[in-house]
């Protein structure tokens, strides 16, 4: 497959932040798949929709503002239905009703999530903690049970891909870390359980990425230190890993997470 470079550069207080971004170029590399994409109407779900749609895979997003799916599924040429992920009781259905629009689902990307960004231990509240909880782990928890039902049911091979994120490889003491964890383990143990069904379980993990839920603007300032480059990462370059690991030349890979932060969460013992 070739590549093609985009460099993306920000000027501010004369400091220039570059992004130099690597993407394949379209292969038909997912013709086969008929993919779900949970939060897929903006952000990193709407980066891989795109990407999947150029690589010839029929897309359907969900989320739960219907106005802002279908001006995406215009844009971008797939199907939409909305969803609250925090309605476990609407899953069967929803899952029926998106594998007759896709003639045989054999894709899951569990991308919705929230985080409230509690500025420390004493701020988190019931409120705060169960709307994530049921948002980031409980929700793709069951969704993922009902989709692998119908797999199962059918006798189809598929994948499903979690979105976790580098806060699940550390330490935290917010709710939105410890789904991200429960995420990994979730993983993990799925890939093994259905590891003889021809059946794979992934994450990415991404750092910190302009979207909505960050406050970082593709189109604005990428400048961002903690990262471990320097700048905030883009939703474009963690949705070519997200391709690659649901396409059939990752079919040996399961039970990973692949953490897009290069190297920022590795126990390296000189670490300051």
């Amino acid at each position: 497959m070739s590549l093609i470079n985009i460099i993306r550069k920000i000027r501010k207080n004369r400091k220039e932040v570059s992004a130099d971004i690597y993407y394949t170029l379209p292969d038909n590399l997912l013709a086969s798949k008929k993919i779900i994409i949970t939060g897929g109407g903006r952000g990193l779900g709407l980066a891989m929709a795109q990407k999947f749609v150029s690589e010839g895979a029929e897309v359907l997003i969900s989320g739960r503002n219907e106005a802002t799916l279908k001006d995406a599924a215009d844009a971008i040429g797939c199907k939409y239905l909305k969803l609250d992920v925090t309605k476990p009781d609407t899953f069967c259905d929803f899952i029926n009703e998106a594998d007759s629009m896709l003639r045989g689902v054999n894709v899951l990307v569990n991308n919705a999530g929230i985080s409230l960004h509690e500025p420390s231990f004493f701020d988190v509240t019931e409120e705060s903690f169960d709307a994530q909880m049921a948002t980031n782990f409980k929700g793709p928890f069951f969704l993922a049970q009902r989709f692998l039902e119908l797999l199962k049911k059918e006798e189809r091979k598929g994948s499903v891909l979690f979105i976790s994120s580098e806060t699940g490889e550390t330490a935290d003491f917010r709710p939105y870390g410890f789904t991200k964890a429960a995420i990994n383990s979730m993983v993990q143990g799925l890939a093994y359980l259905f590891s003889r069904d021809g059946i794979r379980v992934n994450a990415v993990a991404p750092g910190v990425t302009a979207s909505d839920m960050t406050g970082f603007s593709a189109n604005g300032n990428l400048a961002y230190s903690s990262n471990r480059l320097g700048r905030v990462y883009l939703p474009e370059e963690v949705a070519e890993t997200a391709c690659f690991l649901i396409s059939d030349v990752s079919g040996c890979i399961s039970g990973q997470i692949i953490t897009c932060n290069n190297a920022g969460t590795v126990n390296a013992r000189w670490k300051h």
